[in-house]
């Protein structure tokens, strides 16, 4: 109704939280970091994992032609871990991932790995350059597209 204050919406992400992805995305960089939140607000875990692609990409680069400098896969016991916690009264909210050098933005191939993998999560995409975190941006599915919901600073790292 007009003239009722608006309530300010809290973040998705504390700082607290954005600085352990951001840490993981600076200590992976020029490769791609991966990792999760179980859980919602202050209280999520962040759940860093190790990115397998290069493992991947070793065993058989036809079917896996990207490395981790642009690409992410979860382990198995991560994508259990994942999976398990969506029937939880804790489950996996927010996948993220960091894109080194090219910019923050859900490329093609995030949609398709999203899509295929069906979880009811958002994803961050962190932009990690070389000398500093740019920026990150959350992207919600809606239908088979994904849309930037929200967007947070970047930091000197």
């Amino acid at each position: 109704m007009p003239g009722e204050p608006v309530q300010p919406v809290e973040p998705r992400l504390t700082p607290e939280q954005l600085e352990v992805i951001y840490r993981h995305a600076r200590t992976e960089h020029p490769k791609e970091c991966c990792g999760y939140l179980l859980g919602r607000g202050p209280s999520a875990e962040v759940v860093v994992c190790a990115n397998q692609q290069d493992r991947y990409h070793a065993v058989d680069p036809a079917t896996y032609p990207r490395t981790s400098a642009n690409a992410y896969m979860f382990g198995a016991k991560d994508v259990l871990r994942l999976d398990r916690s969506l029937s939880t009264d804790r489950p996996a909210t927010i996948v993220y991932h960091s894109h080194p050098r090219v910019g923050a933005y859900f490329s093609d191939e995030d949609a398709r790995a999203a899509l295929a993998a069906g979880w009811p999560v958002e994803y961050l995409v962190v932009d990690c350059q070389d000398e500093r975190i740019v920026e990150a941006l959350l992207f919600r599915r809606e239908g088979d597209a994904f849309v930037e919901i929200e967007r947070f600073a970047g930091a000197a790292l």
